[in-house]
């Protein structure tokens, strides 16, 4: 079967993110089923409609790249209970205007991160709300990560063994449906 091309978006905007850590590792175990592209957030404007008329340029470069894509998966932190506000922002932009709403109909993957013992529980659930809202086709099953330091290897490997063979079966089944999705 081709590759999917994956929008990788990190709702971190840390130079040293836990959360793009795992990303990059997620996309490794994806392997060449994936032509994988890590979408940059951080440089979108706070989303106001006034700018509807004269988007800016990195949200046009944004919606592009995510639109190209057949399929998006998202790794995020939580914060208070929710998604960080650059995650939230580039989700807006993304779901505007309502006709070009760039999720909708995109297999969607969401997972993260955190040092606490329930990983992102919160704020997944709510991402998975928001997403289904706009249309995204969230798959099912879950990936709370608790972020301990040797969970990353030098080489961007998961290096916990049971850690790799879940998140290996999490993204197979994301890959599995994203490919049936895009044919």
């Amino acid at each position: 079967m081709a590759s999917i091309k994956l929008a990788v978006i990190v709702g971190s905007n840390r130079k040293d993110s836990i959360n793009r850590k795992l990303a990059n590792a997620l996309v490794k175990l994806a392997g060449d089923r994936v032509e994988a592209s890590l979408v940059q957030i951080d440089d979108l404007p706070m989303y106001n409609m006034d700018l509807e008329g004269n988007r800016p340029d990195a949200v046009n470069r944004f919606t592009a790249e995510v639109a190209a894509c057949d399929a998006v998966l998202l790794v995020t932190p939580e914060h208070n209970r929710s998604i960080p506000a650059v995650l939230k922002n580039a989700i807006d932009w993304g779901s505007k205007p309502m006709n070009k709403n760039v999720w909708r109909g995109k297999a969607t993957a969401i997972t993260g991160t955190s040092p606490g013992a329930i990983g992102t529980a919160v704020g997944q659930q709510h991402l998975r709300q928001i997403m289904g809202i706009l249309g995204g086709l969230v798959m099912g099953g879950e990936a709370y990560i608790a972020f301990k330091p040797d969970l990353i290897a030098e080489d961007g490997s998961i290096a916990i063994e049971d850690t790799r063979a879940f998140l290996q079966t999490y993204i197979d089944n994301f890959v599995n449906v994203a490919q049936k999705l895009s044919a």
